[in-house]
């Protein structure tokens, strides 16, 4: 064949696969595009935030119930996405109770909620509730990425309402990635980036608005990637929808997904941007809560801390860090080979994240069944 009979070869391929995709799209409904779709009551309700508690899908195993706190930057919906692969449908299946935190939809209107609003009024109402409504003391968490840090600070504050620390993709030392950063420049940018701005722009852009938009985080996540970027929506779009009508819904789901940005309330997002990536209070033992330091070396309960070895938007270097700032001797680090949604939405990743949180869970059950532990798991 002459070059011009293969390249008009590969053509006529590539527009059978666009046909094959098309097909697919042209029979696929919404209500097929559904995420998060795994059935769940709502048991508490606080100024815009949900708490959920999921129905079980397995006889309980795990007496301690599991707090899930998600960040303000995407949705929780991100551990749901699709049914074989659901970080919350893996662990019912396990037994484990599973609570939700949804932080719904700010708005300029919530410009003023702080990380204190967040942590010591919606995280510890919902914790308290839960302790009365399982009949326990404590409860386990698991947060992620900006609800880690959610999860780490209260955990840091109430470790007397912790029995257990689960952490996926978040950062702690914001600066650890400051050496890695030069041999792999790509894994820092959104830090590079935060760090190199001074305070007063991040402040007037956020009081422009109200808030930290989610249409300009999500930009911003694209711009990280911006060959991989441009590819999906062009050149690789056939192969993501054309191969078989149920690939072309999971490519439906995850974009379903990204397009789903909120808005960050203005006042918390200043303490994301300056006081954490620009200054680095966290690791650096300065950054307050209502006048209280956070110490972090009083966590003091065991510590699942899970991340992605290519994550390029919280390097594994910031999550690593917490190795030596917790003051726990029971600490465990789970590093996935794959980015920061792939944590979740990646098969192998997914099973691995799921079945060493279960069986991690269930290897600290109390040793010696409290009252409380005894009716917890009688009432279930």
């Amino acid at each position: 064949m002459t070059p011009a009979d293969i390249a008009l070869d590969g053509a006529l391929s590539k527009w059978t696969e666009y046909l094959d995709g098309f097909r697919h799209l042209s029979t696929i409904s919404d209500q097929e595009v559904a995420i998060a779709t795994t059935a769940k009551q709502e048991v508490l309700s606080i100024d815009k935030m949900k708490l959920y508690r999921y129905e079980p899908l397995a006889p309980r195993t795990v007496s301690r119930p599991l707090l899930i706190v998600y960040g303000l930057i995407g949705r929780y919906t991100m551990l749901d996405l699709q049914e074989d692969r659901s970080i919350v449908r893996n662990l019912l299946e396990k037994g484990i109770t599973v609570y939700m935190l949804d932080w719904g939809n700010p708005r300029r209107a919530d410009r003023f909620l702080q990380f204190e609003d967040y942590v010591e009024e919606y995280v510890a109402r919902s914790v308290d509730f839960i302790c009365e409504a399982e009949n326990t003391t404590r409860v386990a968490q698991l947060g992620v990425c900006e609800g880690g840090v959610f999860s780490t600070i209260y955990s840091a504050l109430h470790p007397e309402k912790v029995s257990s620390l689960a952490l996926s993709v978040t950062p702690i030392d914001f600066h650890a990635d400051l050496e890695e950063s030069e041999s792999m420049p790509e894994n820092g940018f959104l830090n590079r980036w935060a760090r190199n701005i001074p305070n007063e722009e991040i402040e007037a852009l956020i009081e422009s608005f109200g808030y930290l938009p989610g249409e300009m985080t999500g930009l911003i996540f694209q711009e990280m990637t911006p060959v991989r970027t441009l590819a999906k929506y062009n050149w690789d779009l056939p192969a993501a929808i054309a191969p078989s009508r149920e690939q072309a819904l999971n490519f439906l789901r995850m974009e379903k997904w990204l397009s789903d940005r909120p808005h960050h309330p203005a006042a918390a997002a200043k303490q994301w941007m300056i006081e954490l990536y620009r200054e680095n209070r966290l690791a650096r033992g300065t950054f307050e809560m209502d006048g209280k330091r956070v110490d972090l070396g009083r966590l003091t309960m065991p510590i699942l801390n899970i991340f992605a070895l290519k994550d390029h938007i919280v390097p594994a270097p910031t999550s690593r860090a917490l190795r030596h700032l917790a003051g726990t001797m029971d600490y465990t680090d789970l590093e996935l080979g794959v980015g920061h949604i792939g944590t979740f939405v990646s098969r192998k990743a997914n099973r691995q994240f799921s079945d060493t949180l279960a069986a991690w869970l269930a290897a600290r059950e109390p040793s010696t069944s409290t009252r409380d532990d005894r009716e917890s798991t009688e009432a279930a």
